[in-house]
């Protein structure tokens, strides 16, 4: 007689879409919602990042193929903004059977917008929103009549340490990132019952971190209480807490190394 298996096999056959799946923590959580056995379909800002990601997701996971998917959403085209989202659930539509996701996951982000206010405009400062508070917003709008109507279905935003603990020059990009707190859990009562979650990494090595130097990374490992930034693989299990965490919402987690500690 076979174990039973109440927890491994939670997110089996659940359909995921990972919006800035082709990259960094978003390509984390692509991989691990294949590994669950999920359906995942990921985007890139473009067809050529989000070709590139699909191609590195099937050589990985050679015996998935059949389950992954990849499109392209420009979320930073403040004119096109809310077309590029609804075409985009138009055509993940198209490939599941019934039309319905399960799970939509939001890791998208571009350059920080970190500057002294003597800087800012607002031309820079609505720019900066686009991709980090403008999208998210419409993509959950544009989400919802294709989301699981029940507890099982789940929108997860991604926000960040700056949220909750606040650094000079990071004035437009901290406001933004709190604002997402807020916007979780006013999604969490307007897409009820779909649950509504975010994810508040600190820093992560991811390509970004790469381009840092010695010096820079060390300074940074000094500021957390694991004396370690995080890595995708980790912060991509938080994640895949929250979808199978059917009594979440609403909810901001934590994965930052202990930096809001020091």
């Amino acid at each position: 007689m076979p174990d039973q298996q109440k927890y491994i096999k939670k997110l089996a056959g659940d359909r995921v879409l990972v919006i800035g799946g082709s990259a960094g923590i978003g390509y984390g959580v692509a991989e691990a919602c294949v590994e669950e056995g999920c359906f995942v379909i990921i985007t890139g800002s473009s067809p050529r990042s989000s070709q590139a990601a699909l191609t590195k997701l099937q050589s990985s996971y050679p015996s998935a193929t059949a389950r992954l998917s990849a499109f392209a959403a420009d979320l930073a085209d403040e004119d096109n903004l809310e077309g590029n989202i609804s075409t985009l659930f138009e055509s993940v539509s198209k490939l599941l059977t019934d039309g319905v996701l399960d799970h939509v996951v939001y890791t998208a982000g571009d350059a920080l917008s970190v500057l002294p206010l003597s800087d800012v405009t607002l031309a820079k400062a609505k720019q900066a929103g686009m991709v980090r508070f403008f999208a998210p917003l419409l993509v959950a709008k544009h989400a919802l009549p294709f989301l699981t109507r029940s507890a099982k279905g789940s929108l997860t935003l991604t926000t960040g340490g700056v949220a909750s603990k606040p650094s000079a020059n990071w004035t437009v990009v901290g406001s933004y990132a709190t604002a997402l707190l807020g916007l979780t859990r006013q999604l969490a009562l307007d897409m009820r019952p779909v649950r509504v979650n975010a994810v508040a990494p600190g820093a992560v090595d991811t390509g970004l971190w790469k381009g840092l130097t010695a010096e820079q990374k060390e300074e940074m490992e000094k500021k957390t209480a694991t004396g370690r930034v995080g890595v995708v693989e980790d912060v991509a299990q938080t994640y895949l807490g929250i979808l199978k965490d059917r009594n979440t919402t609403g909810s901001v987690v934590e994965t930052n190394s202990g930096y809001l500690l020091m």
